[in-house]
């Protein structure tokens, strides 16, 4: 298993984090909902009586959600799977300003992949050194990766020159943009640390599926981190209840959304069928 820690800066406070973390959430699933790929909400509901960080974070919302998204993962991850379902389960306790979401596999890998993240939002520019604490051991195996998203590069394909932070400014904050040394200067600023433990158990390919994992997870906090810092004049201004009320919509279309693809592509798969 590999350990890394993800530090996030961001000129945010930690409510208005709370608040654009939950629309981007939901904006982005929409987004990448489509050709009978996305994601299928199974659980949104609030929770409650379970400790999940040092006795505390106890209550929250908890949601269950099934990502189909084969085509995105690389050629040799296909193959591995050789036909069989490549659906990833996440199960999530949002119990902020701490996080923990668990990645399976369950209809292939069963217990021998999972993705565990852990999320401590704090005030600050990235200063703490042990936000989740570990233990000397955990400590002696991870690798810490600070996420500067003015900065850091972005591979083509995740590149929107709109929401590219190192030009963007917000018109109801005037934050913005954020270039060279601005994670020493802006104020507010926070900071999310993210851990990351990564298993994957196949003899050969631990290693190399493990760090692929990992840098997966550095690209996947920055594009969402960028969006969600160039998103802040929708989600600005937004209360608890207007998220709410954007999730359901959104749970809802979703579902009616991914239904409707799988009765279309089984019915065309029927109609070759029937031909042959």
């Amino acid at each position: 298993m590999l350990i890394r820690e993800y530090r996030i800066p961001l000129p945010l406070t930690l409510d208005e984090y709370k608040i654009g973390q939950l629309f981007s959430v939901a904006e982005l699933s929409r987004m990448e909902t489509k050709n009978g790929e996305g994601v299928e909400f199974l659980t949104n509901e609030p929770f409650s009586g379970h400790p999940l960080f040092d006795n505390r974070f106890d209550s929250g919302t908890h949601t269950y959600k099934i990502y189909r998204l084969t085509s995105k993962f690389p050629s040799f991850i296909r193959l591995l799977f050789d036909g069989n379902t490549m659906d990833v389960h996440e199960e999530s306790w949002n119990a902020f300003p701490y996080c923990r979401t668990v990645v399976t596999n369950p209809g292939y890998m069963k217990n021998n992949f999972s993705i565990i993240v852990e999320s401590m939002h704090e005030n600050g520019r990235a200063e703490n050194d042990n936000a989740h604490l570990l233990n000397p051991e955990e400590l002696e195996k991870r690798t810490v990766v600070t996420v500067d998203i003015g900065n850091d590069p972005c591979t083509k394909c995740d590149y929107d020159k709109e929401n590219d932070p190192s030009r963007f400014v917000s018109l109801k904050t005037e934050r913005g943009p954020l270039k060279d040394d601005w994670i020493s200067t802006v104020n507010p600023i926070m900071t999310c640390y993210k851990l990351v433990r990564a298993e994957f158990k196949w003899f050969g390919l631990q290693n190399r599926v493990e760090n692929y994992i990992l840098d997966t997870e550095q690209k996947l906090f920055l594009r969402f981190h960028r969006y969600l810092f160039c998103w802040i004049d929708r989600w600005f201004g937004l209360d608890m209840d207007d998220i709410c009320q954007m999730e359901e919509e959104i749970r809802v279309k979703l579902s009616i959304q991914m239904r409707n693809q799988r009765i279309v592509k089984n019915e065309s798969l029927h109609g070759i069928l029937s031909e042959i």
